[in-house]
């Protein structure tokens, strides 16, 4: 098949535009007989026949009978996750060499692209999670290096524990000289209580950590690694088989705002958790689930803060200013026969209406959600939110529109919407479409060409350069990118381009 499949749609909505296009989340499909080199290199033989093995076994849906799925409510997981008939774009995503001469027509200038071996970092065996990351690590960045100024492979950062990610983190970029990290965002940890009690049944039990809040491990020192080595985190976290996404057959079911969920509960810990309070130098990206759960996040935040904040609750919500008084003669004047003989109930001091025993004593410790947030203000929710977060968006999604209305996100806010096309995967059916798909929001009114720019380059550049300002250096998008970053400056600090007398 030539390589030359004429002009696409894509390539000529790229020569209309006045400035770069950067793709936040191309992917490659690893063949896998390649990784079991990398990973028997990293790990030894025995590691890489348990792994083996255990891969064997990793989808006991199939090796079910239906009866089996019913009763062990056993979660329909992924299938026919790559393109099959453009076998052309399948290709494209495993051959680095063909990506790269594609790129013109694909309609992109860069790239930052993300591996596909997501299982990986859901292994509960330490030495099979942390030698596949090391694995792709190692083969991804030998088989994109050569492709330095066009693209960048994502490093894949185990994070059960803070210190597994540390040591990955510094030997992906100390080593291996990687400038882009993916992480978990939310890891699955059984229940202790169960493992103390019923062991066997422990690994049907889940709790979700999101690393932030209530988490079985302080990851502040991660984040300050982070800081230090100039890696703003990504995440392509999944809430299938979470809850209601629980479907034995159906895996639309299952995935359907499966990322945005937990994307949002990675978001809201890193906000409530106090992290971005903490590190606000550091920028986090949210991939694959779009930005209208953020867009809701955003808003419902406001709402939750302005009712629920420390003097709020104090002078608005706290059962003590109840006014026992009114409240009784009230219900003795309009309750009837039915409240007649708990009246003099409501004037006591623990009767408060519909409350249980002790429902008033509440933990002092955990009366403010706040505290961890330096909120003093709505104005510090924006401060704390919008320019820590960035939100991955695919072609197809009309629903980018709302991130950049102003008119209704609070105090005018325009929530960093990334073009993101998850090229590689099931749901791009041909990568030439997928500029020309995202472009269609500004033919039809949705958003301005202005958004556009920061949809699919401004805001990337944003992200991954607000550390370090040398991640497009020796790219093809170096010279575009440090304007961006100039005027950023410029702009926090209007005072540097005005020459004093």
């Amino acid at each position: 098949m030539p390589l030359d499949k004429g002009e696409s749609r894509s390539l000529r909505v790229r020569e209309q535009l006045d400035h770069p296009v950067i793709d936040g989340d191309g992917h490659t499909q690893e063949f896998h007989p390649i990784f079991l080199e990398y990973f028997r290199e990293v790990a030894g033989p025995e590691v890489t026949d348990r792994y083996i093995n255990a891969r064997l076994r990793a989808s006991p849906w199939h090796s079910a009978s239906v009866a089996e799925r019913q009763d062990k409510r056993i979660s329909r997981p992924p299938f026919w996750t790559m393109p099959a008939k453009n076998s052309f774009d399948l290709a494209t995503a495993m051959l680095p060499d063909l990506f790269r001469a594609r790129f013109d027509q694909i309609g992109i200038d860069f790239a930052v692209v993300y591996t596909s071996q997501f299982h990986i970092l859901k292994f509960r065996d330490e030495e099979i999670r942390r030698a596949g990351c090391r694995a792709v690590n190692l083969m991804n960045r030998d088989q994109f290096k050569a492709h330095a100024d066009r693209m960048t492979p994502a490093a894949m950062i185990p994070l059960d524990t803070p210190e597994e990610g540390i040591e990955e983190l510094e030997f992906c970029v100390r080593e291996l000289g990687l400038k882009a990290a993916m992480i978990n965002g939310v890891v699955p940890r059984s229940v202790p209580f169960i493992e103390r009690e019923a062991p066997g049944a422990a690994r049907h039990s889940m709790w979700i950590d999101s690393l932030c809040v209530d988490s079985a491990y302080d990851y502040d020192p991660f984040w300050a690694k982070c800081v230090e080595l100039k890696i703003c985190p990504t995440t392509h976290a999944s809430g299938q088989g979470w809850g209601s996404r629980q479907s034995i057959t159906n895996y639309s079911f299952n995935h359907i705002g499966a990322f945005a969920a937990a994307g949002e509960a990675f978001c809201k810990a890193l906000f409530l958790g106090g992290v971005t309070n903490r590190f606000p130098q550091l920028r986090v990206g949210f991939l694959e689930g779009g930005v209208n759960w953020a867009v809701s996040l955003y808003n419902d935040l406001f709402e939750h803060w302005e009712k629920r904040n420390m003097n709020a609750l104090q002078e608005l919500l706290n059962p003590a200013q109840i006014d026992r008084g009114l409240l009784a003669d009230m219900v003795e004047k309009y309750g009837g026969e039915k409240f007649a003989p708990y009246v003099e109930r409501f004037r006591e001091a623990d009767g408060s209406p519909g409350a249980r025993p002790g429902h008033s004593k509440e933990d002092p410790d955990c009366l403010d959600d706040w505290a961890r947030c330096g909120i003093n203000s709505p104005a510090d929710i924006f401060t704390r939110f919008i320019p820590s977060f960035y939100f991955g968006c695919e072609a197809d999604d009309r629903t980018i529109a709302h991130g950049f209305n102003t008119g209704c996100n609070k105090m005018g806010a325009r929530l960093n919407a990334l073009f993101s096309s998850d090229v590689s995967h099931w749901d791009v059916s041909d990568m030439t479409e997928t500029l020309a798909e995202a472009f269609e929001l500004v033919e039809r009114n949705l958003i301005t060409t202005d958004d556009f720019r920061d949809f699919t380059f401004t805001n990337m550049v944003k992200l991954q350069a607000g550390l370090n300002a040398d991640f497009f250096k020796g790219t093809a998008v170096e010279t575009e990118a440090a304007a961006v970053l100039a005027a950023d400056r410029a702009a926090v600090f209007p005072s540097a381009s005005v020459q004093t007398r």
